[in-house]
């Protein structure tokens, strides 16, 4: 029994190790324009979770032609949103995925990109026209539009 109760905290103690810790220095993600109302914004995540928000046109209001949503914006993401992020990521295989997504023989489709810096310095680029890449990748932008209102960000 005293060895199982050790196991156990051992593989918590690994577990909240590894959750915590990321192998990512920068998370930057863009979402481009459309002929519509399609959001367009830049956010850049550091390792130690803080976080720019670049809000260009349709981010926060429902009021499409409001200029108040528009500026720089800058948030610590909060732990279990960054957890999240991580778990997303390291699910996506990001060494498989191709650089490129989309079909441009069609029109009026918003562009993704993303960047993701390694701790070794090492970069991977992902642009995906339509954001329709992977269905895993469809789950990370979700991601970012909703961290768009989920956290406190201050205007800077």
């Amino acid at each position: 029994m005293k060895y199982l109760f050790s196991l156990i905290a051992l593989l918590l103690l690994l577990n909240c190790s590894t959750t915590n810790s990321s192998n990512y220095s920068k998370i930057e993600y863009s979402a481009g324009a459309c002929y519509g109302f399609c959001p367009i914004y830049k956010m850049t995540l550091n390792s130690d979770r803080t976080a720019i928000f670049k809000a260009e046109r349709f981010n926060f209001s429902q009021d499409r032609t409001s200029e108040k949503s528009e500026g720089t914006f800058k948030a610590t993401i909060n732990e279990k949103e960054y957890a999240e992020l991580l778990a997303i990521l390291n699910n996506l295989k990001l060494s498989g995925l191709k650089d490129y997504y989309g079909n441009k023989n069609i029109s009026d489709l918003p562009t993704s990109n993303l960047n993701i810096t390694y701790q070794d310095g090492t970069v991977k680029n992902i642009e995906d026209y339509g954001k329709n890449g992977t269905p895993e990748l469809e789950k990370l932008y979700q991601f970012f539009d909703e961290l768009k209102t989920s956290q406190i960000w201050t205007k800077i």
